[in-house]
């Protein structure tokens, strides 16, 4: 048994979503060149500050080591892992391999996505899988809860990913509901910076009673340049940062400052906003930004 299991129990996303009225996790940066000591440090860095760290997979179609690995160190520093899965370039049996590996290292959260292509320049290309799609793998883990030949069945913390919408005249949110039927706990937002866009999507899951069904985490950015915001958008999938923001970005005197003024800000209103249980906060280039902007919205440790 670990040290800090024996003198610090490790608090988990799952336990803070249940038990505060607002959650807060965080992206670390995994790169090819990500060791174990690099990833320590994040830790060190984020621990104070946030209930859970979010290791997403091969994001931009970049690769790095697995997420496996760097949930087990990061677990060994004490702090607890939200693990990302896709299914883009795994089968099924690939799928619940790392599922059942997952169980067995004790990581709780999941966090179960399709996936990126990879991006243009990558040689050789490779064929994308996509034997399951990410409601199908919600559904594989979901299942794995309860199954019967298992010794130990893992409580996992089941999560997907949606993209906020604002809400037409009679609009279901059908792809939300079939992730929730398939068995998601949580559901966390590509990133969005649109607090009126946010207001109205929620206004109408609240409406719809979805949020009792399942727990909403809604994804940010702390952005140090109008450069910066511009390659969110041009880069991660569904990104919706205002141009206003971009704006404010572009003609601030420091435009660092000016990122995390307007990351705490888009905090404070989430925290307001009925329905929604968290948020989860990416950094683009500098991540101390995190904490800076944790500390300025009033959100404790």
């Amino acid at each position: 048994m670990l040290d800090h299991e024996l003198h610090n129990p490790l608090k988990t996303f799952k336990d803070a979503v249940h038990t505060r009225d607002f959650a807060v996790t965080a992206e670390i940066f995994l790169r090819p060149e990500s060791d174990a000591e690099s990833i320590r440090h994040q830790a060190d860095v984020l621990r104070d500050h946030v209930d859970a760290i979010l290791l997403t997979d091969s994001q931009f179609g970049q690769v790095h080591m697995s997420t496996l690995v760097a949930a087990s160190i990061l677990m060994a520093c004490g702090v607890d892992a939200i693990v990302q899965l896709s299914s883009r370039n795994r089968n099924r049996i690939a799928l619940l391999s790392d599922l059942l590996g997952a169980g067995a290292l004790g990581i709780t959260s999941l966090l179960l996505v399709r996936g990126e292509r990879a991006p243009e320049g990558f040689d050789p290309k490779p064929k994308p899988i996509l034997d399951v799609n990410a409601t199908e793998l919600i559904r594989i883990a979901s299942l794995l809860k309860s199954d019967s030949r298992l010794r130990h069945c893992p409580d996992f913390f089941v999560g997907g990913v949606i993209t906020p919408q604002v809400p037409r005249k009679n609009w279901k949110a059908k792809i939300l509901e079939e992730k929730i039927y398939a068995g998601a706990q949580f559901i966390q937002t590509h990133i969005c910076m649109n607090m009126d866009l946010l207001g109205k999507f929620m206004k109408h899951l609240v409406s719809e009673g979805l949020v009792q069904r399942t727990s909403v985490i809604g994804a940010i950015a702390v952005m140090e340049s109008a450069d910066d915001a511009r390659w969110l958008k041009k880069n991660r999938p569904n990104v919706m940062i205002p141009n206003a923001l971009i704006e404010r970005l572009e003609n601030a005197a420091d435009p660092r400052d000016e990122g995390l003024t307007i990351c705490a800000e888009t905090l404070q209103e989430m925290m307001e906003m009925p329905g929604i249980a968290g948020a989860s906060i990416m950094a683009t280039r500098d991540l101390t930004t995190i904490p800076e902007a944790i500390s300025r919205a009033g959100l404790s440790g």
